[in-house]
């Protein structure tokens, strides 16, 4: 297939490039610079500019693209970053599909299960509703930026994603050098469920919806435990070999990040229910292999 991917030069965007290809598929990445490359299509997410002649013949596009939500303290400019990076870059993307004569078969668009808000101990599967909050409101501007492509039928998935296990990037990247020098522990009391999923079943998950037809609208990618910040702890200690005595109380948290902190703390306990209804099969079920696997 040849199949068009934004934000590639990240976590997940670098890892799905090379899965893909090692198949054999044909990737063109999107960039925001003039391109360099023969494999590389201009776009403008903020100047909603996409050059829809470089996508001729896609069979798929993937939208990963957006600024960390973890990256910064949230100032009322980042923030701002945090929704326009999706919302304006999925607007785009949408419009442009829905206005080519061939469109791509499928648009997987990222999201994230910061859609639910804080569940607390209840387990949700995509019938969830949003919750509230910033987080919940940025990812429900996301989802509905893509109705272009909807009302295109354009086959249209949005990967609500989970907290990601990877050694080199994401929420996890971060904790890995933290718990290397034993400094690791629990966040605030621990008692908050954490929805993740390895970074291998992740790029798995993401091929599955660009190969199942039947899928649409949004889809959970998380393992099909999720665990609590206690037990994830404890697992990244075994595995590292490490002490896990220190303890970062909620107040300190909310110090260190900001408005920030209040997302770190809640709970989700999210269920990827779609995903394994449609036959997908997980390589990290538990948080150990997945944390084993990094």
């Amino acid at each position: 297939m040849r199949i068009a991917i934004t934000g590639s030069t990240g976590l997940i965007g670098t890892e799905l490039v090379r899965s893909l290809r090692a198949d054999g598929h044909d990737v063109v990445r999107l960039v925001r610079r003039p391109p360099a490359a023969a494999d590389e299509v201009r776009w403008d997410p903020r100047r909603q500019e996409v050059d829809v002649a470089g996508l001729a013949g896609c069979d798929a596009v993937v939208h990963l693209a957006g600024a960390g939500v973890g990256d910064h303290r949230w100032t009322a400019a980042y923030k701002r970053e945090i929704r326009d990076s999706r919302v304006l870059g999925t607007k785009a993307l949408a419009a442009a599909l829905a206005s080519m004569d061939a469109p791509p078969r499928v648009f997987v668009c990222g999201s994230a299960i910061g859609y639910y808000g804080d569940t607390g101990d209840r387990r949700t599967d995509e019938s969830g509703a949003p919750g509230t909050g910033f987080l919940p409101d940025v990812c429900v501007a996301w989802e509905d930026a893509a109705g272009p492509a909807r009302e295109a039928d354009i086959r249209t998935v949005f990967a609500r994603t989970g907290l990601v296990v990877g050694r080199s990037g994401g929420a996890w990247g971060k904790l890995f050098p933290v718990f290397r020098l034993g400094l690791g522990g629990r966040l605030g009391d621990g008692s908050q469920y954490w929805s993740f999923i390895s970074l291998q079943d992740h790029i798995a998950a993401l091929r599955h919806l660009i190969d199942n037809e039947s899928l649409t609208g949004p889809v959970n990618l998380t393992a099909p435990e999720p665990v609590t910040n206690r037990e994830a702890t404890a697992v990244m200690g075994k595995f590292l070999h490490r002490p896990t005595l220190f303890t970062v109380p909620a107040p300190v948290l909310r110090v260190a990040l900001g408005e920030f902190a209040d997302d770190v703390l809640a709970s989700q306990r999210i269920i990827p229910r779609r995903l394994l209804d449609s036959g997908f099969s997980f390589t990290h079920p538990r948080i150990m292999d997945a944390v084993r696997a990094a």
